[in-house]
């Protein structure tokens, strides 16, 4: 059971390691945390993997247990239960919510990511529940059943962005949901907002048989590219299982990663709010940062991981924060959490107020060459270790303030940058590189694989 407790989750095999004894335990469980809170209801949703049903329905059971009253909602994304817990109808008074969803992970996983009294569990507090389960698995009924009420809250949502949302122009856009859980809802709120929609995979199926859900890979944007060259669109919108990550591509098929969106967006906040903090992480291009201090914000560099950036946004204030991963976060005009259908809808406002295309806005920017993500297999027990002694070498052989250790190591040298660091979710260490040309990306990458081979000669630099 402890491999099911991870950074940002509980996730794991459906069928095998959330079992039914498993996820009434880990309801019980976040009663005692909901009602210490001072909530006594909390809402669940559901994407669409087959195995949705059962973990939500038997996770309202072990909440029930706890005294505390569960809403299961109609299958969709992640984004709506936020949504639900944050902008409670009076009947129903909560901050608490419980997203059953795999994310983009295969079909046979599934997990829980969890809202209580309006804070997100990451970290210590997941580490902790883990030890509160156990203890309840103990106490498991024999029988685990019970009838809770359904809720669809899908119009307020719609109506909430369609309040907040003004798109000037009829913008046509192809939307790919890869049969993940933001399909119908994303469509019908993009045409609320006036927009020509051409779904493309937006029939919710649990097995995605037509490609996997994760919009930040290139192979999982082809389809969306080809259909978008072919109609004509102004762009394409992707998003992962649970429509908490968006993936966006031009007119001509070019891909709009994470941290170009941030500057899209960023663009219109700042003309609105001189100087405002915008947010992003230690694996976005340097051209974002020098991008956002040229326009005047206050750029920060912050720690990978939607719950750490969804965190820094609230103590700081910020209008804006988002992760080359996709996770978008909007405190200006909208709640603070991640959420791709509403990223989507910003993205249309903006384009339908410029006399600009997205290509256009792509080459006024100052160009760089990097690499993708970059993952090397490293076991769990060695890989913070790993870059812990990597990145006390680097202090010694570079200094400060050229090596940055807010998360890993990210290192400015030969006029661009590297960074290592350990994958909070898997048994990987990351490492991404950039530079004004190829030769110094080279210089880049070699320097990092020979102080890295002095670290661990099984860990090397592919």
């Amino acid at each position: 059971m402890n491999g099911i407790f991870r950074e940002y989750d509980v996730r794991g095999l459906a069928e095998t390691e959330l079992t039914t004894p498993v996820c009434w335990a880990l309801g019980r469980a976040l009663a005692d945390r909901v009602r210490a809170s001072g909530d006594t209801n909390i809402y669940i949703g559901r994407d669409v993997r087959l195995s949705s049903p059962r973990l939500s329905q038997v996770l309202a059971v072990g909440l029930k247990a706890g005294g505390v009253n569960a809403r299961i909602h109609v299958a969709g994304p992640t984004p709506l239960l936020y949504f639900c817990a944050h902008e409670a109808v009076p009947d129903f008074p909560t901050q608490s919510g419980v997203m059953v969803t795999g994310s983009h992970n295969p079909p046979e996983y599934n997990g829980f990511k969890m809202v209580i009294g309006g804070k997100t569990l990451f970290g210590s507090d997941i580490q902790q529940l883990k030890g509160e389960v156990q203890a309840y698995l103990s106490k498991v009924p024999e029988k685990i059943e019970g009838a809770f009420d359904g809720v669809d809250r899908l119009e307020d949502y719609i109506d909430y962005l369609r309040r907040g949302i003004q798109i000037k122009r009829r913008i046509k856009v192809v939307v790919d949901a890869g049969n993940g859980a933001a399909g119908p809802l994303a469509v019908d709120t993009y045409r609320a907002l006036g927009c020509e929609v051409i779904p493309l995979f937006c029939e919710p199926d649990g097995r995605f048989p037509n490609h996997h859900p994760d919009p930040t890979v290139p192979k999982n944007l082809e389809h969306l590219i080809a259909r978008v060259r072919e109609t004509g669109a102004e762009l394409g919108i992707g998003f992962d299982g649970d429509g908490d990550r968006i993936g966006a591509v031009t007119a001509t098929g070019q891909i709009l990663f994470g941290d170009h969106l941030v500057l899209y967006f960023a663009r219109d906040i700042l003309d609105e709010v001189p100087g405002a903090t915008i947010i992003s992480e230690v694996k976005s291009s340097q051209v974002l940062y020098d991008t956002l201090a040229k326009w005047g914000a206050n750029g920060i560099l912050w720690k990978t991981g939607h719950s750490l950036i969804k965190a820094k946004l609230k103590e700081t204030g910020a209008m804006l924060a988002g992760e080359m991963s996709g996770h978008i976060f909007f405190a200006h005009r909208f709640l603070g959490f991640d959420d791709a259908i509403y990223a989507g809808a910003r993205l249309m406002e903006g384009l339908s107020k410029r006399d600009e295309t997205l290509d256009a806005f792509l080459a006024s920017l100052p160009q760089a060459i990097n690499t993708p993500e970059i993952r090397v297999d490293c076991p769990d027990q060695k890989k913070f270790s790993v870059v812990e002694r990597f990145t006390s070498l680097a202090k010694e052989k570079w200094g400060l303030p050229a090596v940055n250790d807010i998360d890993g190591a990210r290192i400015k040298i030969h006029g661009g940058w590297g960074l290592l660091r350990a994958s909070n979710t898997q048994p990987v260490l990351v490492l991404r590189f950039e530079a004004p040309n190829e030769a110094a990306l080279k210089l880049i990458r070699d320097d990092f694989a020979g102080l890295l081979g002095t670290v661990d000669v099984d860990v090397r630099v592919p």
